[in-house]
């Protein structure tokens, strides 16, 4: 089993702070991040408002693991079908809680898209008794961007902010988990170089570009990490995980990594046997370490 961690404090029931959000097991739910005001916002429309979509497994379900899901996209969009909502109701068969993030990108820079991350970390624990969850197992999966994204939330996160205004606030954003899948990891010479742009801008400093690889970030409480990647990807090279996965097994943390000999990058866009191999794997680590619930 892995050793999860938490930090939490001070819940109130989510229906009292942040509005009537009951649920019922296979129903979805968009939920605004910040519904009395977005930080940072640049204007008002749907880019401006990060929100994330809750798929609850089938009735039955209590204690249920739920994953923070952040599809790809470069930072300047989002694949949220086969690399979100898809993979969601994927989970929803192994009783798992598949929660679909829509975060900010370009022109938003960081730390824009962490923030919304953090924020629906926090969000997931302040309604995990009402929609059934276990707050010491939520964990963040990523794809390509999202996957850097994930790995951010999984390097730099706290425990919140005990005298925080908002209960939301005092929570804990850490993920108890990860799962990256041919993430963009590293913001140096072998990222990909339009997540960096979109990220970071035209001409970001090393020092910039240091503080989003997330292989330097890695600590011995980053969560235990599960990633898949082709040897094979021409746009996210397999060196992104390599990294990743060598800084993980630095510092003591557990990871399991699958390498795939040969698949593009999407590794079949949500069909094809590069896509199932992937996810057999992945569900073979969650299995194994007693995330499921045996179908």
């Amino acid at each position: 089993m892995i050793g999860l961690q938490y930090v939490m404090g001070g819940v109130l029931a989510a229906s009292t702070i942040l509005g009537t959000t009951a649920l019922s097991s296979g129903e979805d739910k968009v939920l605004p991040l910040w519904p009395q005001g977005v930080p940072d916002a640049r204007g008002n429309g749907p880019a401006d408002n990060p929100i994330i979509t809750v798929h609850l497994p089938p009735a039955g379900s209590t204690n249920t693991v739920a994953v923070l899901i952040c599809p790809g996209g470069g930072y300047g969009g989002l694949c949220s079908s086969y690399e979100g909502h898809d993979v969601a109701k994927w989970l929803n068969g192994f009783g798992i809680a598949g929660i679909v993030l829509k975060y900010r990108m370009s022109p938003y820079r960081h730390p824009v898209p962490l923030h919304d991350a953090q924020r629906a970390m926090r969000l997931i624990r302040l309604h995990a008794q009402e929609w059934n969850i276990d707050a010491h197992r939520i964990g963040a999966m990523g794809f390509s961007a999202g996957g850097h994204l994930a790995s951010t939330l999984g390097t730099q996160f706290d425990a919140g902010n005990p005298g925080a205004a908002e209960p939301v606030d005092r929570l804990s954003c850490r993920p108890d988990f990860m799962v990256l899948v041919y993430p963009v990891i590293t913001m140096g010479a072998k990222g990909h170089a339009g997540s960096t742009i979109n990220l970071l801008g035209a001409n970001p400093t090393q020092a910039a570009r240091d503080s989003v690889s997330s292989e330097l970030h890695v600590a011995t409480n980053t969560p235990p990490a599960f990633l898949a990647h082709a040897v094979t990807d021409a746009l996210v090279p397999v060196d992104n995980s390599r990294l990743f996965v060598a800084a993980l097994k630095a510092k003591g943390v557990p990871v399991s990594y699958c390498e795939l000999p040969k698949g593009s990058h999407g590794l079949g866009c949500g069909k094809g046997e590069d896509w199932a191999a992937w996810q057999a794997a992945c569900l073979t680590w969650l299995k194994g370490n007693g995330l499921t619930r045996e179908k």
